[in-house]
């Protein structure tokens, strides 16, 4: 059975920063990509970086670049999302998930996913 949870969400300023844990349990986690993506109240999910299974590629939504980095422990079967310079435009509910996909940026590329942790940042 896959599992997958968040944390390191809560309050902050704009340009705070915050990193983000996803703990994932379940078979293989070595085997698969993994992602972050985001929900606002009202809008759909969206992609916000992505990791292969070694870690060493790495793709990001343009708002993101250069203010967020994702990266993986596989000893540790969890997944990170630096956030540095946030900004209120930021807030959200983040998910991590599982890809099914060697690579993707879409939601039906996951097959596994959180229950979310929520960032909030005040201006």
């Amino acid at each position: 059975q896959v599992q997958l949870v968040e944390s390191g969400g809560r309050v902050v300023q704009a340009g705070d920063s915050l990193r983000l844990s996803c703990v994932y349990s379940g078979p293989r986690f070595s085997d698969y990509s993994m992602g972050w993506f985001r929900q606002a109240p009202g809008k759909e999910r969206e992609f916000v970086a992505v990791v292969n299974w070694s870690g060493r590629l790495t793709d990001y939504r343009d708002s993101v670049k250069g203010r967020f980095t994702i990266s993986r422990d596989n000893n540790k079967m969890t997944a990170y999302l630096q956030m540095n310079s946030l900004k209120p435009e930021d807030t959200a509910t983040y998910y991590c998930g599982r890809g099914h996909a060697s690579w993707g940026k879409r939601v039906y590329d996951y097959d596994y996913w959180g229950r979310g942790t929520q960032v909030t940042v005040s201006s």
